[in-house]
């Protein structure tokens, strides 16, 4: 065995030792609530298409045409020679749905999140994040160079502490560079730091939402910038299912949306929706969007065949058949305490702790027939393992039925059932 294979051997039989080790379960069949997984199957409650649109005969449709027009894939990036016309009617789409100026897709959420606040922040800047966002927002305010503070998960006192010490400190900068008194001895600086906050409406894995008026209420008080993660919740809230931030009314006074195609949508990317200047901006300063080739011209002409379904009466009767699921999940779940402010969320975990005996809860179900994966560090925090069970439209009454008895035969009902 080489040096670097014993090495690494050693980290895997760790991971294994402390119930983290994970592998790749190969699905030979398409994204329905019926998979099937090394030939066995499964009723699948891990998907993150919510409305069932990732095996729709539109969306296949749609993508089938652009493959026979412009081919299997992009060629080069988009400011080279492949920005195709998908990729353009896409962008249009985004911006349409969202009811913004502009719009920009990208290859997936992580390059969207990674490439827009690295063109955004730098040294100068302070970047504001709920501890328990996404991975590629926590990567992005590491790698950007700005200071990051972390608040509380949901915690507007922690965040209002943060944003006032954020405040003091480019009030200090300025007066630093900027004397009030006039002479050649003046610095001149380029522009004044920047305040980001990010933030996601529905939290990816605990299925709760962030306190979006509250928080913009604060944005506003410190003159900080907000970028919203709306990856789980678009196509499932508002009145044109753009998202949390429609619904509650508030979505004019966000900077920055950031949202994915991959969830509810059906198709694969990510996207940065808001002002025009904001994108020609990342047009010009999103690493992760120049130096990627663009994606394939099928995936962006199945997400906008996505976003047009969604946006339709079969798209609300849709939404309509996941939150009656939902609801029939909560009141069969004895473990189950609801929180009547809050909107219906298609993610509902079953917290655990101990990452060994989330692998053991996962193992128990898959001899059930059913297919929850367990969810443990670092998707989570040590101690916080859980299986994420999730719902879509393409669910069925009978198949949530069957759940809660595969649950009960656990005994995950309540002992482990109840949610933070």
């Amino acid at each position: 065995m080489k040096p670097i294979d014993e090495e690494l051997s050693w980290d895997l039989t760790r991971l294994s030792e402390n119930g983290l080790y994970r592998e790749l379960r190969r699905v030979d069949s398409a994204q329905t609530p019926h998979i099937q997984i090394h030939g066995e199957p499964f009723l699948n409650f891990s998907s993150n298409d919510y409305l069932g649109l990732a095996n729709d005969p539109l969306l296949k449709v749609a993508a089938m045409k652009a493959v026979e027009k412009y081919g299997a894939g992009a060629g080069a990036s988009r400011l080279i020679s492949g920005s195709l016309a998908p990729h353009h009617e896409l962008d249009e789409t985004i911006a349409a749905f969202k009811g913004v100026e502009a719009a920009l897709s990208f290859s997936t959420g992580y390059a969207a999140a990674l490439g827009t606040i690295c063109a955004l922040l730098d040294k100068r800047d302070v970047i504001v994040i709920d501890r328990l966002v996404h991975a590629s927002i926590v990567d992005a305010a590491r790698l950007c160079g700005a200071k990051l503070r972390v608040f509380g998960h949901n915690d507007m006192n922690d965040l209002e502490d943060i944003l006032g010490w954020a405040d003091r400190r480019r009030t200090e900068f300025l007066s630093s560079v900027c004397p009030s008194s006039s002479g050649p001895g003046v610095q001149v600086i380029r522009r004044r730091p920047r305040v980001l906050i990010v933030t996601e409406s529905l939290f990816s894995m605990d299925g709760d939402f962030a306190p979006l008026c509250d928080l913009i209420a604060l944005k506003e008080k410190f003159g900080a910038w907000l970028m919203l993660d709306e990856a789980h919740a678009t196509g499932l809230y508002g009145a044109h299912r753009r998202g949390v931030a429609e619904g509650l009314g508030v979505a004019s006074q966000v900077e920055i949306q950031m949202g994915t195609l991959g969830k509810a949508l059906g198709a694969s990317g990510g996207f940065i929706a808001g002002s025009r200047t904001l994108i020609d901006y990342l047009v010009n300063s999103a690493r992760t969007f120049i130096f990627s080739t663009a994606p394939a011209p099928a995936a962006a002409a199945a997400a906008t065949a996505g976003i047009h379904l969604i946006q339709s009466q079969e798209g609300e009767i849709r939404r309509e058949r996941l939150f009656d699921l939902i609801a029939q999940l909560k009141s069969g779940w004895a473990g189950f305490e609801p929180k009547p402010s809050e909107l219906p969320s298609p993610i509902l975990p079953l917290l655990i702790g101990d990452e060994t005996e989330a692998v053991q809860a996962a193992g128990a179900l898959r001899a059930q027939g059913i297919f929850i994966p367990a969810i443990r560090y670092p998707t989570v925090a040590r101690g916080k393992a859980r299986l994420r069970l999730t719902l879509t439209a393409a669910h069925t009454p009978s198949g949530v039925a069957r759940l809660l008895v595969a649950l009960n035969n656990l005994k995950l009902l309540p002992e482990h059932g109840k949610t933070d």
